[in-house]
This record gives structure tokens, C-alpha cells and sequence, in this order.
């Protein structure tokens, strides 16, 4: 909703103030130009970055486009999820086995869907579970494997947001080429003894070319290069709680303090309370509670 909102503020003060200044809408539609601009702008795109990093920011910029963000209720599936697992995982984590190997056809991870639908998440907290079941591993081990681990999928999700910004760095760049270019056919028709109308119309879409260039640079590649930045410093901060769970787990904590720990690490705007945490857990072990009374 927000992003939509934003859409119309630009586009409402840039196109709605032109055409308050008395500018025709048909001067500004110069599809020529927009091919110039636009066909470099993907060509440098595809140039300089290899496939999986396209893959990745096409991902990335359908997620910021989408209704499913990191919500409370994100949280308190994560949350739950974690929980479950621990729970699990104190009578031996080869009780886990079934449904690390399997994640999505596990009944656990099912009752959880929004996690199930972020497969980098699902990936890292299936991986590090068998991990511990691997092995002993101590609390101070573990967090150096999984923060080496956190900083390279930290550096392989910002990299799209970082082609694209610099892409939207290049844009007014584009917009001169294409002025040029507009300028040169402009030259042409003077040597060819073009009329002023036809010279001033040629000049006043070279212009356009620049404005196109400016305005997708500020006005929409710069803005979704920072909305996917925070998207990816949302999911940073989701794996950080898994971490921090995880580690506080190993270092011998129940799973209620192994949970609120991690809970502390989520970004205020969601972070639900210990008070809600609590709520959650007993809710959840009444259900189970129930459920265990109707199958008896």
C-alpha cells in the first residue's frame, strides 16, 4: 500500500506539475528515447552481473511488490517454529530427523507457512539443526560457523541492490546519450533546411531524453535499490535470530530463554513482547493439549 501511495506522490508532483505549468502531455511521450534509455539501462544490467544475481534481484524486487512482509504474524510463526523445534530437539536431535530432511512434508514446519514460503530462511535453519545433530558442537563453535555463514549470505543478497543502484546512477547518463543522439537528428534537419517548428520540436524531445534519464534515476530505480535493501536487512535479521536461538540453545538454556533471546534481535516494528511471546507458547501447548485429548 505504501508503495503504491509513494507511485502516485511522484508521479502526481512531477507529471501533474507539468501539466499545471501548462506542458502537453503528448510533447513528453517520446517512445524513441524511452528505448534508448530503458534498452541500455537492461543491456548494462545484464552486462555486468552474471545470472543468479539477476535471478536474485528480480526475487527481491517481486518480494518488495508483495503483501507478505516480515509482519507480526511472520514473527510469530518464526518464533513458534523455533520453539517446536527445540522442544523436539530435547528428547535427542535425532528426533529431528524427520523433519529437517523433509521440511516441507513435515506436519511441524506445515502449521507454519510463511516460513515455508522463504526458502533461504527454511534452508538456513534445517542446515544448522543437522548441524547440531552432526555432532557436539559448543555455543562459541557455533556462532563463529554461522556468523561467517550470515556475513555470505549477507554479501550475495546485497549485491542485486547494489547493481541496481548503480544502474540508477547511470540513468541521467543514459538521458544525455539519448539527448545527443536526439541532438545530432536535430543538426541533420538544419543542414536539410528543416522549418523552426520542426527544429524546436526535434530539440524539445532530445530534452525529453534527459528528463526521462533524471527522473527514473530519483524518482523510481533509486527508491526500490533502497526498498531492497531493507528487505534484505529484514531477512539479515531474521537469520539473526535464528542464530542467536540456536546458540543460546547449545549453551545449555531452556528453549523459552533460547527463544526470547532471539526475540530480542527482531526489528522493533514487529518485535512482539515477552508478555505476547508467553501468550503464544501456552496457546499453542493448550491446542496441543486438546488435540492430545480427542485422539485419547
Amino acid at each position: 500500500m505504501m508503495q503504491i501511495l509513494g507511485i502516485l506522490i511522484v508521479l502526481g508532483a512531477v507529471f501533474g506539475g507539468y501539466l499545471m505549468m501548462g506542458g502537453s502531455a503528448l510533447a513528453i511521450w517520446q517512445p524513441t528515447e524511452m528505448l534508448v534509455i530503458c534498452g541500455a539501462a537492461v543491456g548494462a544490467l545484464v552486462l555486468g552481473n552474471p545470472k543468479h544475481v539477476l535471478a536474485e534481484l528480480f526475487s527481491q524486487v517481486r518480494k518488495v511488490a508483495s503483501k507478505h512482509k516480515h509482519d507480526s504474524e511472520f514473527q510469530r510463526q518464526l518464533l513458534l517454529l523455533m520453539y517446536e523445534l527445540l522442544q523436539t530437539a530435547a528428547g535427542g536431535l535425532k528426533a529431528l530427523d524427520a523433519h529437517v530432511e523433509a521440511p516441507k512434508d513435515s506436519p511441524m514446519f506445515q502449521r507454519y507457512p510463511r516460513i515455508l514460503e522463504e526458502p533461504k530462511l527454511l534452508a538456513f535453519i534445517v542446515d544448522n539443526f543437522r548441524l547440531m545433530a552432526m555432532g557436539k558442537i559448543n555455543a562459541h563453535e557455533l556462532e563463529g560457523v554461522l556468523e561467517q555463514e550470515l556475513e555470505a549470505i549477507h554479501d550475495e543478497l546485497t549485491q542485486p541492490s547494489k547493481s541496481l543502484h548503480k544502474i540508477a546512477e547511470a540513468m541521467p547518463g543514459f538521458g544525455i546519450l539519448a539527448a545527443v543522439l536526439g541532438i545530432v537528428i536535430t543538426m541533420n534537419s538544419v543542414g536539410e533546411g528543416a522549418d523552426t517548428a520542426e527544429i524546436a520540436e526535434h530539440v524539445g524531445a532530445a530534452m525529453v531524453g534527459t528528463f526521462i534519464g533524471i527522473f527514473f534515476c530519483y524518482g523510481v530505480l533509486d527508491p526500490i535499490s533502497g526498498m531492497m535493501k531493507q528487505l534484505v536487512n529484514s531477512e539479515a535479521s531474521t537469520m539473526e535470530t535464528v542464530k542467536v536461538v540456536l546458540c543460546t540453545h547449545v549453551a545449555g538454556k531452556p528453549p523459552l530463554l533460547a527463544i526470547d533471546a532471539g526475540r530480542r534481535l527482531i526489528q522493533l516494528n514487529t518485535k512482539p513482547s515477552f508478555a505476547q511471546l508467553e501468550a503464544w507458547i501456552n496457546a499453542m501447548a493448550d491446542g496441543e493439549d486438546a488435540g492430545a485429548r480427542r485422539k485419547a
